[in-house]
Formats: structure tokens, sequence, C-alpha cells
């Protein structure tokens, strides 16, 4: 991406009006082409003085697959989503979200991953291959992340919460270099890593892909410097039954 950083601290992200003075471009990333990640969700927050982004994938014609760190509850703030923002050449087309999102908590233990219902239908967006769960990255395979996270960093090499958004969808590959079960608030999880790439503030709740199809999402809670650790991502298989049944897929 020019470069995703995922940086999210738990809020989601990016603050689209902003005076903070840029220091450096992330190297790494590079232009999503136009042809890939057309499911791509820009997930939209704003109270009305400030607007928050975040990331997203559409895999029903209803139904958009993000982390659940990616909505704000607090009264005042509005949420919604926009597709068809990759290729930038292509018209956006803005939805309003309908009722609550839908969050994986087996007894009330929130895991960090949620799917929101559309209030309408989606006709003109291909949708988000889901995983072949019996082919999981594993260590040392790559996958590519992706985000409209900022892609700059701060004096020190700081991430940054509050730049404009990347001007174009950023793709990035990165290396597995570590899988865990049960952490939680997830069932599974792996991490990816590559010299001097990184995701930020923004890219939380984008696909991680592995052979064309979602394998991940990328997980919120980045650490204040770039780079200094791998991009945590939620494993998808994980969850696929959850996520079967409620979008109501067999």
């Amino acid at each position: 991406m020019a470069l995703l950083k995922v940086l999210l601290l738990l809020g989601l992200g990016v603050s689209v009006n902003s005076d903070v003075s840029l220091q450096k471009r992330i190297i790494g990333g590079h232009n999503c082409d136009d042809t890939e990640r057309l499911y791509h969700v820009r997930l939209e927050a704003t109270n009305g003085l400030t607007k928050t982004i975040c990331g997203g994938s559409l895999i029903h014609p209803k139904w958009i697959l993000t982390t659940a760190n990616c909505w704000k509850s607090e009264t005042g703030w509005f949420n919604r989503a926009v597709l068809r923002i990759h290729p930038r050449n292509a018209s956006p087309s803005t939805y309003s979200l309908s009722g609550n999102p839908v969050v994986y908590a087996p007894e009330g233990w929130r895991h960090d991953i949620m799917l929101l219902n559309l209030s309408r239908e989606v006709t003109n967006v291909p949708l988000a291959p889901l995983p072949d769960c019996s082919n999981r990255p594993k260590k040392d395979d790559v996958v590519q992340l992706a985000g409209e996270g900022t892609t700059t960093t701060g004096p020190n090499n700081r991430h940054l919460s509050n730049t404009a958004a990347a001007p174009h969808l950023q793709c990035v590959d990165m290396n597995v270099v570590q899988v865990k079960n049960s952490l939680l608030p997830y069932l599974r999880v792996f991490s990816a890593s590559a010299p001097n790439k990184d995701a930020c503030y923004g890219d939380a709740g984008s696909a991680v892909v592995f052979n064309g199809m979602i394998y991940g999402v990328i997980s919120p809670g980045l650490p204040v410097y770039e780079c200094e650790r791998p991009v945590l991502i939620v494993d998808v298989c994980e969850y696929m039954d959850w996520i079967k049944t409620t979008i109501g897929l067999k």
C-alpha cells in the first residue's frame, strides 16, 4: 500500500481533515492493480467534525466483513459504507448500514471480527472470494495486504493517526512470520512482516489475500513507531461457520 499501516489503535483510524506535517513516505507499497480488490469497501464514520476510515470487504451482496473496531457506537456518530472506491476512475456508491453490527461474541466475549448488513443489495461489485480453509497461509508464505491508510510517518518514524488517506488503494506483499492459536480476543491469528513495509491507521478491517482469496482481516492495535513489529491478522477460517450462518450461505 503506498503502504499499509495497520495502526488503528482501537479507533478506526485516519482522520481525513488534519494539519499534521508529513515527514516521509513509507517504502514498499504500490497502487493496487485496477483489476484487483474491486470488493474493497471504505467504512466511514463521522460526528460532523471528524471523519475516520477503515477497510472492509464485500463478501455477499448485502454483507461486509471487517474488524469489530471499525464501528463508532458513541452518540452523535454516523457510520456508512462506500463501495467502488477502487479503481479511482470508478463511481463510488454510498450505502447506509442496516441495524447493529454483528460481532462474533461467544459467551459475551467479543472477538475482533464483524459483519455489517447493508441497507440495500449491491449489484455492480464483484464479491470477495472466501477462503479454501484446507490450504491456509503458513509460515514463510507470501500474503497481500491492502488499505487506504496514510502513506507517511511523523517525526522519528512515529505512526500518524490523523493524516489524509492514501490517494489510491495500496497493496503490499509480506511474509507470514508467525501463526498463533487461541490468542484472545481471537480464535487464531497470524502475523506478517517484510523489511521497510508496514500497515497503518485506516487499514484495519481490510482483507489479507492468499492465492486470490481472503484468509485474514487486518487487526487494529499498532505500535507507536513504524515497522516495530509484524502486522496482526485475524484468521478468517476460524470464523467461517459463523460467517456462513450469519449471511445465509450453505
